[in-house]
C-alpha cells in the first residue's frame, strides 16, 4: 500500500493547484500527507489488529484532525457513534488500498471494501468506488493484464474505461465523487507504463490530485510490483514515526513490492 500512500504525497501540493501536465516535480517542500494516507493506515490498522474500520478511522483521525478531510467527515471523526451519512465522495476508494492488498479472494475483497467504506459512506456509489479500487489491486496482484482488469471492472461496476487520459484531461475538473474521479483514477493506472508514470497521469487531470494519485498509485504498485527507492525514501522522509510504523508493519505482513529499505530502517523499533 505504499504505493498509495506515495500517491497522496506527491498529490498534494496539486489538489488546490491543479496543472494539466505530466511534467512536475514529484515532491516540494511543501508536499505532505493528506486524509488519503490517514485514513488508509487506519484501514490497514484495522486488519492488521482485525479490529473495527469505523473505530480505527476515528483514532488515528482524532490524532490527526487537520488532515483535510470533508466537512461531513471531519463532524463524523469527532461523533461518539460511527453513523454513516449517505455519501457518495471518493473518501471511500481513497482509503481501501489496504483491503486489495491484504486479501487474497474477490469475495473477500468486496466484502471488506464495502465494510471498510459503509461505515461513512454508504451510498451505494460510495460503496462501489470502494468496491472498484479494492479489486483492480487484487486483479493485478495476482498478474491479470490491464485488458482483463478493464473488462472485469467495467463488467462489475459499469465505469466507462475506454477513455484514455490524453481524451479527458482537457474538460476535466475537480470532482471529489465516487463516480467522477474512480474511474479516470483506473484509467490513469492502465494507461501508465510503470508506477510513477500512473502517478504523473492522475495528477495531471487537474482533479482531486492526491486521491486520484493514491488511487492510481496503489493499483500500479500492485501491477508492476516496484516502486523507485528514491520515492519510498521520501515517503519515509515526510511520513511521523507513529504513521510510518503502520505501514512498515502492514508491508511486512502483506508485501506486494520491494519495500526493505523501509523496513530496514524502522526495523527496531516497528517490526
Amino acid at each position: 500500500m505504499i504505493g498509495a500512500i506515495a500517491g497522496d504525497i506527491i498529490g498534494s501540493i496539486y489538489e488546490r493547484n491543479p496543472i494539466k501536465t505530466e511534467d512536475f516535480p514529484l515532491f516540494h517542500s511543501a508536499s505532505r500527507f493528506t486524509d488519503d494516507s490517514v485514513m488508509s493506515l487506519a484501514v490497514a490498522q484495522a486488519i492488521l489488529g482485525d479490529r473495527d474500520y469505523g473505530k480505527e478511522m476515528k483514532i488515528l483521525g482524532q490524532v490527526y484532525p487537520n488532515a483535510g478531510y470533508g466537512g461531513n467527515f471531519q463532524k463524523w471523526i469527532f461523533e461518539s457513534e460511527i453513523m454513516p451519512y449517505n455519501s457518495w465522495g471518493n473518501g471511500s476508494a481513497m482509503r481501501v488500498s489496504p483491503v486489495g492488498f491484504a486479501f487474497d479472494n474477490t469475495e473477500d475483497v468486496l466484502r471488506e471494501a464495502r465494510a471498510s467504506a459503509e461505515v461513512s459512506h454508504d451510498h451505494p456509489e460510495g460503496i462501489k468506488g470502494a468496491q472498484a479500487v479494492a479489486l483492480a489491486i487484487l486483479l493485478a496482484r495476482e498478474g491479470s493484464s490491464k485488458d482483463e482488469i478493464r473488462s472485469n471492472i467495467t463488467a462489475s461496476f459499469f465505469y466507462d474505461l475506454d477513455r484514455t487520459i490524453e481524451e479527458i484531461r482537457p474538460g476535466y475538473q475537480f470532482d471529489v465523487s465516487c463516480m467522477g474521479s474512480v474511474p479516470e483514477a483506473i484509467i490513469a493506472f492502465l494507461d501508465s507504463t510503470d508506477y510513477e508514470s500512473a502517478v504523473r497521469k492522475a495528477i495531471s487531470l487537474g482533479g482531486d490530485s492526491d486521491t486520484q494519485a493514491c488511487i492510481a498509485g496503489g493499483i500500479a504498485e500492485a501491477y508492476y510490483k516496484t516502486i523507485p527507492s528514491t520515492i519510498i525514501s521520501d515517503v519515509k522522509r515526510i511520513l511521523p514515526e507513529n504513521l510510518l510504523e503502520i505501514l512498515a508493519r502492514f508491508e511486512k505482513d502483506h508485501p506486494c513490492c520491494d519495500t526493505g529499505e523501509l523496513l530496514r530502517i524502522n526495523h527496531s523499533t516497528s517490526l
